[in-house]
């Protein structure tokens, strides 16, 4: 039986050859060194034929502005809300890296950085002797710029998603020191030493966690800039690069070897002239622990904190938006190492009042299980300010089994990231009063109500409804009649709203809700003329809508008349400080002044101050309050209102997973008990604490000028420009799913 035959091993002399190759490689720049790799001189050597398709270098982008880069959100005031990354990384230049820090970088990895030509020949013999010769560990050998080389090679892999590539650029084979090489020396040649290490210092892991690049690696360390960066902590950092993970001084198991190796930079530091002896003596006497400030490197809308909810927001707006790429994937991409700078429109104030007034109102944990969600915006801007919900943001799997936590943002529309949104009860009421003037209708008419209305007289347009009745009455049942819009609008009455639609038509009320900006929550429906809410319960609020939605609807009346597209963010630049356009508010007039403000006198005068059933919103101070509640049925509890030109809020009180299954009858929330619930009970104190606790702590003037009506509104017999009742229009087949309820959604 034959004997396997033994692998040759590579004998000194082979070894001593590629070293050679090494050296002429280095010194020639490639020329004379190409001469080696053909097959002729290193015959069949394997080694050889793998390098010579790896000297093309073509392709390889050394620019330093060019790596993965952290992006950050800031909240309108400038401070920090979240930062996003794939790599840790804040490019800084040359000049922002102290001095202490470019000598302790050059002392550790390469003494002789400014004098070699891009391989250190005496490094590269060094390591030969170690290795092959005396038979130590394995040595490397590599300049600086090999090894920024080497970190860009498995950049760009990463960047290409080729794992392949990546391998080959840090895989332990002569070949790739080889093709490293010479890459560095044609490096050496196209940019200056200052660059090189500008490049290296940007590029190169300095802890665990993704965390690259000498300032993220100074901020998570020290909390401070790398430019002021002093002798110990630079030491620090540069011994880090020897082992990212196991050296990472922010583990506590770590620091022992971390010092360990801090102070070995500092003794080569000193050998190589670098520093004083005094300059060691006392840096080296300094035990680690004393000089950290450890900073979070949490990233992402997980780490926000009260911001976490707005922040999710934000970043569903980026990935929805073409504006930062064509596909969702080069948005995530570009939010991840674009090195954004992402400024919204979030008011800490605000958003630190909603959460709070969130959480005051129900216990995350409380055993009812109910949510309360806030949104706010400033009027007449279209600035989102701030959310609230008595959840903690979490987009891990615990959040599944924790009824406490949630990344479902359930201020918002479902494309934006929320839910189905809300059934908003009587606060849809006001909307029906601003279609009734836009009809030229005055809001003292007195109105005949019922209790029952054929679905016919709430034609319009090319709808039709089915040859039914649709029964509604007040909460309590019944009707009274007559009544007018004004009345009905303080007392919440159901049935007067239905009168108003059967005399101007669905369509004139559809209209002035979406010129109020109001669209429904589920993506599939957001058109207020969709089949699912396009009907006569619609008129009480018997539609879905996101929280925010209905906040900017109360914004378009506390804004004159001016209605705005909701919006997040009011600047962005990318990594170069280039502008890259986001979202613009659109804000325009949308329904007449003076009807915006006869709805406002309405809200006011009739709804909080005379008596009406908003009586509980009234603001602190004296300050004109105008405001709604509503209640849908047993489901949810709500509250709108606004200051005008200041904030506009929506607070909604339910179950936002199962409000059917999970209603507030015979509920007991926060520890109080109620057969029956309102919305005045429980949505209202989360609405009035919200709008209290903001506008105190923004200091905002009270001003009560607004809410002036325009007499033509007022007069009994109206003015009657237009009377729009429909009921005429051409037959139609009945639209789908536009068969009424009978619905109670008045609110109290």
């Amino acid at each position: 039986m034959g004997t396997m035959p033994k692998k040759k091993s590579m004998t000194i002399r082979r070894a001593l050859s590629l070293v050679l190759a090494y050296i002429v490689l280095c010194v020639t720049g490639g020329v004379v060194a190409s001469l080696l790799f053909v097959p002729a001189v290193f015959g069949a050597n394997t080694v050889a034929k793998a390098v010579i398709p790896s000297l093309q270098v073509e392709g390889i982008d050394f620019d330093v502005t060019s790596l993965p880069q952290q992006s950050r959100m800031y909240a309108s005031d400038g401070s920090l809300i979240a930062t996003f990354y794939s790599q840790n990384r804040v490019v800084v230049p040359i000049k922002d890296v102290s001095e202490y820090m470019q000598k302790a970088i050059v002392a550790r990895e390469d003494r002789r950085f400014f004098e070699h030509s891009g391989v250190d020949v005496q490094g590269v013999m060094r390591a030969f002797i170690q290795t092959y010769v005396l038979k130590r560990d394995m040595q490397g050998g590599s300049s600086l710029t090999q090894q920024y080389v080497k970190n860009v090679l498995m950049v760009q892999a990463r960047e290409d998603n080729d794992p392949i590539a990546e391998y080959h650029a840090q895989e332990s084979t002569i070949a790739r020191k080889l093709r490293e090489m010479l890459i560095a020396v044609q490096m050496e040649k196209m940019y200056s030493k200052p660059e090189i290490l500008q490049g290296y210092l940007n590029i190169a892991q300095f802890g665990s966690n993704n965390l690259y690049g000498v300032e993220t690696a100074a901020q998570r360390y020290f909390n401070v800039h790398a430019k002021d960066l002093n002798l110990v902590q630079s030491a620090t950092i540069a011994a880090i690069t020897k082992n990212p993970a196991g050296l990472d001084p922010s583990i506590p198991e770590n620091q022992e070897d971390s010092e360990n190796e801090r102070n070995i930079v500092l003794k080569l530091m000193l050998d190589q002239g670098l520093i004083e002896q005094a300059e060691y003596d006392e840096a080296v006497n300094i035990p680690l622990v004393d000089t950290l400030n450890i900073q979070s490197v949490n990233q992402g809308c997980q780490s926000a904190g009260n911001a976490a909810f707005f922040c999710s927001y934000v970043t569903t707006k980026i990935l929805n938006s073409e504006e930062f790429g064509e596909t969702e994937a080069d948005r995530q991409k570009l939010l991840n190492e674009g090195g954004l700078d992402i400024y919204t429109t979030m008011d800490v104030n605000a958003n630190n009042a909603a959460m709070q007034a969130a959480n005051d109102t129900i216990p995350a944990s409380d055993p009812s299980g109910m949510e309360v969600m806030i949104a706010a915006i400033k009027p007449g801007t279209g600035e989102v300010l701030g959310f609230g919900i008595n959840r903690t943001y979490d987009a891990t799997d615990a959040a599944a089994s924790d009824q406490t936590k949630t990344s479902m943002n359930y201020m918002v529309d479902q494309v934006d990231g929320g839910g189905w949104g809300v059934q908003v009860g009587s606060t849809w009421k006001p909307i029906n009063m601003v279609a009734w003037m836009q009809q030229g209708r005055s809001i003292n008419e007195s109105l005949r109500t019922s209790t029952s209305y054929p679905l016919s007289n709430f034609n319009c347009g090319n709808y039709t409804f089915a040859n039914t009745n649709w029964k509604v009455e007040n909460s309590g049942g019944g009707t009274v009649n007559p009544e007018t819009p004004l009345q009905g609008l303080i007392r919440s009455h159901n049935t007067t709203q239905a009168s108003m639609a059967s005399q101007i038509g669905l369509c004139a009320i559809a209209d002035a809700a979406t010129a109020l900006g109001y669209h429904n929550a589920p993506s599939s429906a957001m058109d207020v003329y969709s089949s699912n809410s396009f009907n006569a319960p619609m008129t009480i609020g018997a539609v879905q809508a996101s929280p925010l939605t209905m906040a900017n609807v109360y914004a378009t009346l506390g804004a004159n008349g001016v209605a705005c597209t909701p919006i997040a963010m009011t600047r962005v630049t990318d990594k170069n400080g280039d502008e890259i356009d986001v979202p613009q508010a659109d804000c325009h007039q949308a329904i007449d002044p003076e009807i915006a403000q006869t709805t406002a006198y309405a809200l006011n005068q009739g709804v909080v101050t005379a008596g009406g059933e908003a009586a509980t919103t009234q603001l602190d101070n004296g300050r004109k309050t105008f405001a709604k509640t509503g209640t849908n049925e047993n489901t949810y509890m709500l509250t709108a209102g606004f200051v005008p030109n200041v904030v506009s809020a929506f607070v909604a009180v339910g179950d936002a997973q199962d409000p059917t299954h999970n209603t507030f009858d015979n509920k007991t929330i926060n520890g109080v008990y109620r057969s029956e619930w309102f919305g005045m009970y429980i949505a209202t104190p989360a609405w009035k604490q919200f709008m209290n606790t903001y506008l105190n702590a923004i200091n905002a003037p009270i001003d009560n000028n607004y809410g002036n009506p325009a007499q033509k509104y007022l007069t009994a017999s109206g003015v009657r420009a237009t009377t729009n009742n429909q009921n005429n229009q051409s037959n139609q087949t009945t639209q789908n799913g536009q068969q009424a309820q009978n619905q109670n959604q008045e609110g109290q």
